[in-house]
C-alpha cells in the first residue's frame, strides 16, 4: 500500500470516528444587507439632526436657567429673553436691516479679492518653479503677522474709510487659499503626471486636466477656511472708525453699556460664519462630486 492510500484511508477513518464529514469552518456573510444598511443610514441621519438641534437648545436653556435661578449676573451676562429682546429694538428701529448687508458686502468684497490673489499666487508657485521662488517666501513671512499688528499702518497708509477695512479682509484671506492652493498642486500624484504625459497631455493641457482638478479638493478647502477668517477679519476691521455696519452696532453699544446688544451682535457674527460654511459644503458637494463621505 503507497504513502497515498494510508493517508487516505486515515483520513477516512477520522471522518467515520467523528460521525462525519471532517468540519469546515463557517464562512460568514459579507453581503450587505439592504433593509439594514438603509435603516441605519436613515438613523445616522436623524440622529445628527437631532443633536445639531438639540445641543444648542439646551446650551440656551442652561443659559436661560442660570440667569434665573440667580447664578449669572444679568448685566455681565443677559439671559437669552434680553438678547430676543435687543433684537426686537435693534429690528423695530430699522438698525439690523441697515447694518447687516453692509457688514455682508465688506465682507464678500475683501473675501472676493483675497480668493482671488491666493488662487493665482498657489497656481503660479505651484505650477513653476520661479513662482515658489518670488513669492513663497515673502508669503509665509507675512502670513505670521496678526491682523491687529497692521491696522495701525493701514489707517496711515489708506485712511479711514472703506479701503482699509476691505485690504485688511483681503490680506488676511489671502494666506490660507494660497497655501492649501500651492501644497494642493505640489502634493498631486507623479504618478498621475506621467499617466497624463503617457495619453499625450503637455503643459497647459496637462495642468487643466490632471494637475488643477486634483488640486481641486485642497483649494477649495482653503476658500472655506478664507470665508471663516473674512468674518474674523470684518470684526477688526468694523473697528476702524465705522459709521455703519455690525461693528458700528457694537461699538454705539459698548459705549452705552448695552451688553445685550453686544451679545446679540457677537451672535449675529457667529450666525453669518454657519451660514457661510454651509454655503461651502454645498459648493464643495456639487464641485467634488467624485470624493467620498466617510463617516462612523
Amino acid at each position: 500500500m503507497t504513502a497515498v492510500d494510508v493517508s487516505r484511508e486515515s483520513a477516512s477513518t477520522e471522518d467515520d470516528t467523528a460521525g462525519g464529514p471532517a468540519a469546515r469552518p463557517e464562512v460568514e456573510n459579507l453581503s450587505p444587507n439592504t433593509g439594514t444598511g438603509r435603516i441605519g443610514a436613515a438613523a445616522r441621519v436623524w440622529r445628527g439632526r437631532v443633536l445639531r438641534f438639540l445641543v444648542p437648545v439646551a446650551l440656551i436653556v442652561l443659559w436661560q436657567l442660570s440667569s434665573v435661578l440667580g447664578w449669572a449676573d444679568e448685566f455681565t451676562l443677559p439671559p437669552p429673553s434680553k438678547i430676543l429682546a435687543a433684537y426686537g429694538e435693534l429690528w423695530s428701529n430699522n438698525d439690523l436691516q441697515e447694518a447687516l448687508p453692509v457688514s455682508i458686502r465688506r465682507a464678500g468684497i475683501g473675501l472676493f479679492f483675497g480668493v482671488t490673489f491666493g488662487l493665482v499666487l498657489g497656481l503660479f508657485a505651484g505650477l513653476w518653479k520661479i513662482g515658489e521662488e518670488i513669492f513663497d517666501a515673502p508669503l509665509q513671512m507675512l502670513r505670521t503677522i496678526p491682523f491687529i499688528a497692521v491696522v495701525p499702518l493701514f489707517i496711515t497708509w489708506f485712511g479711514i474709510d472703506e479701503k482699509p477695512k476691505l485690504i485688511l479682509i483681503a490680506a488676511a484671506t489671502v494666506f490660507p487659499v494660497y497655501l492649501n492652493t500651492y501644497h494642493g498642486v505640489r502634493g498631486v500624484d507623479k504618478k498621475l503626471i506621467e499617466a497624463g504625459q503617457t495619453f499625450g497631455l503637455q503643459n497647459w493641457r496637462l495642468a487643466a486636466r490632471v494637475i488643477l482638478p486634483t488640486a481641486l479638493p485642497s483649494a477649495l478647502t482653503g476658500i472655506r477656511y478664507a470665508s471663516g477668517v473674512s468674518l474674523l477679519a470684518l470684526v477688526l476691521a468694523e473697528q476702524i472708525n465705522a459709521r455703519e455696519g455690525i461693528g458700528y452696532l457694537l461699538n454705539n453699544a459698548n459705549q452705552n453699556q448695552r451688553q445685550d446688544i453686544v451679545i446679540a451682535g457677537i451672535l449675529i457674527y457667529a450666525a453669518l460664519g454657519i451660514v457661510v460654511d454651509v454655503v461651502m459644503r454645498i459648493i464643495e458637494r456639487f464641485a467634488l462630486p467624485w470624493r467620498p463621505r466617510v463617516t462612523i
